[in-house]
């Protein structure tokens, strides 16, 4: 009967154990591990974001407070573990205002490869990047593509927001200034900041600099790293005095309904790893028959 006892209280701990999990990495305990890893479905997060001038009236990592939030709010329905914070992307454009954390890109590509490999060894063979910086997506697409010169044993997915109709028709009506202007630390990503950490947002001072287009190249069907600067020396692109928090909350709620939808569909996939392999075993056997 004491021997059933102890199971039974052992059983119940367990359970409560697993239920009041940490989501994030380095709140975790090393006992807690393999519980994390059933939970998660071998799934983690990898939250990006970078540090940058965002107008003169947001904070300097603004977009990884933002993706670090999003992370928070979903793993609280739908359980994954979250990578610690990591502001390491492409931000070369942005190097001209202080406080720009900018590394050289052979380096940038080794440590998310180095990373992801890192988060894999440990037990996880999915890894879900979350992107809140605008400089990022082509660095990361580029990185992704790169994982199919060299087998691995874990799948990287890229999250990209869509946007459904009804949520543009909402998101119109509160907003105040024209989607075309609001680039970066403008309305919207103020709105949003205003909405998850109002502590660190001023938009009061938002029309301390200008954040329009100041229009300083004229060139048709060319691309040249330095049309950001051309076009936007102060690094603002918007009018962040604009933000509001109702914005924010539509902003959020959107982001946490579909990340939490791409959450629950890599954590159910079952076929990316299989092509994955099979892609690799193909690999192998070019020259061989």
């Amino acid at each position: 009967m004491r021997n059933y006892l102890t199971l039974l209280f052992l059983i119940v701990c367990s359970s409560a154990i697993a239920q009041q999990l940490p989501t994030r990495w380095d709140e975790l305990s090393a006992p807690e591990w393999p519980a994390a890893l059933e939970k998660s479905a071998r799934t983690c997060i990898l939250p990006i974001g970078i540090l940058e001038k965002h107008g003169p009236h947001a904070p300097l990592g603004n977009d990884l407070i933002h993706v670090r939030e999003i992370a928070a709010r979903v793993t609280k329905n739908e359980y994954a573990v979250i990578f610690p914070d990591y502001f390491y992307g492409q931000i070369n454009e942005a190097r001209h205002q202080p406080g720009t954390f900018a590394l050289p890109s052979n380096l940038i590509l080794d440590l998310l490869q180095a990373t992801c490999d890192e988060i894999a060894r440990n037990g996880f063979n999915k890894i879900i990047i979350l992107n809140g910086h605008g400089g990022n997506p082509e660095f990361i697409k580029f990185f992704m593509q790169s994982l199919l010169n060299k087998r691995h044993d874990y799948a990287v997915y890229f999250y990209t927001p869509g946007n459904d109709a009804d949520y543009q028709k909402e998101n119109q009506k509160l907003r105040k200034t024209p989607p075309s202007t609001d680039l970066h630390a403008g309305e919207s990503e103020t709105s949003t900041m205003l909405y998850l950490r109002p502590d660190l947002i001023h938009p009061e001072k938002g029309t301390q600099q200008s954040g329009a287009d100041q229009k300083r190249l004229n060139l048709t069907n060319l691309y040249t790293p330095i049309w950001w600067y051309a076009s936007y020396p102060n690094h603002y692109a918007g009018q962040g005095d604009k933000a509001t928090k109702e914005l924010g909350k539509l902003i959020v709620d959107h982001e946490i309904t579909g990340f939490t939808n791409a959450l629950k569909q890599v954590k159910a996939d079952t076929q990316t790893l299989k092509l994955q392999e099979e892609f690799y075993n193909r690999v192998d056997s070019v020259g061989k028959r």
